[in-house]
């Protein structure tokens, strides 16, 4: 969340900032300035009131030794009636506190300012385009025609198991599956980030540390019994590694990778363009999480930009990259490039990963801290990206490599799948 004190410092910037995701700030603004103006005036008045009941205490002893009762129950009264004032000054304080702690979670993160203007994702920019679009014949399948008819994937299975949403991979299917998850995770290590392998589930703190909660609490399974959630991307488990951490600068950058699961509720969700594997309730991801300073936040967010692009180049997928603008950001983003593969058979373009930098916005709620060269502690700046999720490279490998003798395997991908042509 933004910090306190960037906003009582200014609130002007930062609801002009905010206005560029489409966010009118000014109203919950207003009410953090004067929550925390309450909460600093009820500690002045009480740090006021320690001071004097320190000193009506050292006066009752000395006037009792001098034989002046009645002064000295005065100042016992005194004592309190201003105990009792600070029982009601410490009940505001507190209200104001937790005031401001529910409002400060609602207001999202400032985009950066190279942010574009714009409502929704027909307003994002191009920045870069890369691959070559097949030529398929007129007759060329979706992906859930192919899956359909190479065995590779059953929708109708996972219907019946657990819900739409929910495919079966079977055959050729789950090892391309296996396949993609290894080259991915091996190009990461490579690439230099350190793996881990995280929880599928979390508590209400990690949802809360990476911003997940209270604002998407309704695209998250919700386990009640044990008040656990399962987790959207494996960016939550491992970001929360760092939770209430001080590092040092030395450090970082902090670079890790996972491989996980991925739980979405994705309430409202229909029609064709959630078709097949376009969009899932389940689906498997590798993803990249950096720990940076926010002097080199920026750099990392370049090089993971680059390291996707070199993933979706090896996959030899059509793609290109996209700087969101304002209106489609996420609420905790500062700045996001998207990165969509084409569909040869669908004709569409289909996301396949988002890269963010938070800056300090995750790091304030994660408590995530670091020690300068000066030993100065400063917020860490918090970066992640999809490297790759599954699904829609799945589908796009599916249509763009169909071929009258079967799919083809792209040659990166072959010493992971053990097989050139799905046949």
């Amino acid at each position: 969340m933004l910090t306190l004190k960037a906003i009582t410092e200014h609130p002007e910037e930062i609801i002009r900032r905010l206005a560029t995701k489409h966010f009118d700030a000014a109203d919950i603004i207003g009410k953090v300035i004067e929550a925390d103006r309450t909460r600093r005036n009820s500690q002045t008045v009480l740090d006021e009131n320690l001071s004097e009941l320190n000193r009506l205490s050292k006066s009752i002893g000395l006037l009792m030794k001098e034989g002046r009762t009645q002064e000295a129950e005065a100042a016992r009264a005194q004592v309190a009636a201003t105990k009792e004032r600070n029982t009601a000054l410490e009940v505001t304080k507190s209200l104001s506190e937790q005031e401001l702690h529910n409002l400060l979670v609602l207001i999202p993160n400032l985009p950066h300012e190279s942010v574009p203007e714009g409502k929704a994702a027909e307003d994002n920019v191009t920045e870069k385009t890369g691959g070559v679009v097949p030529a398929l014949p007129a007759d060329a399948l979706p992906h859930w025609e192919l899956a359909k008819k190479y065995d590779l994937i059953d929708f109708e299975l996972g219907v019946k198991i657990a819900g739409a949403g929910f495919p079966v991979y079977k055959g050729y299917g789950s090892r391309l599956q296996r396949a993609l998850i290894n080259f991915f995770l091996d190009n990461a290590r490579e690439a230099g980030y350190l793996e881990i392998q995280p929880p599928y589930v979390v508590n209400a703190d990690s949802g809360y540390g990476t911003g997940q909660l209270p604002d998407k609490e309704g695209q998250m399974y919700h386990a009640d019994l044990d008040d656990l959630y399962l987790i959207p991307t494996a960016e939550v488990p491992v970001t929360n590694l760092y939770r209430d951490v001080i590092l040092n600068e030395s450090d970082l950058p902090v670079k890790n990778t996972a491989y996980s699961a991925c739980f979405r509720r994705e309430a409202g969700s229909y029609g064709k363009d959630v078709r097949g594997l376009n969009r899932l309730h389940q689906f498997d991801k590798v993803e990249i999480v950096r720990i940076d300073t926010p002097e080199h936040s920026y750099a990392s967010l370049q090089e993971m930009v680059d390291y996707v692009q070199s993933l979706v180049d090896k996959l030899e997928l059509p793609w290109r990259i996209l700087r969101l603008c304002g209106g489609d950001m996420s609420f905790t983003s500062a700045l996001t490039f998207d990165f969509e593969v084409y569909s040869a058979a669908q004709k569409r373009w289909l996301e396949v990963s988002s890269v963010s930098n938070f800056e300090s916005y995750q790091a304030n709620r994660l408590k995530c801290r670091y020690r300068d060269a000066n030993k100065n502690m400063q917020l860490c700046h918090t970066l992640n990206g999809s490297a790759l999720a599954l699904p829609r490279i799945v589908a796009a490998l599916l249509e763009n490599n169909q071929t009258p003798e079967g799919i083809r395997i792209p040659k990166a991908l072959v010493p992971y799948t053990g097989f050139e042509v799905i046949n």
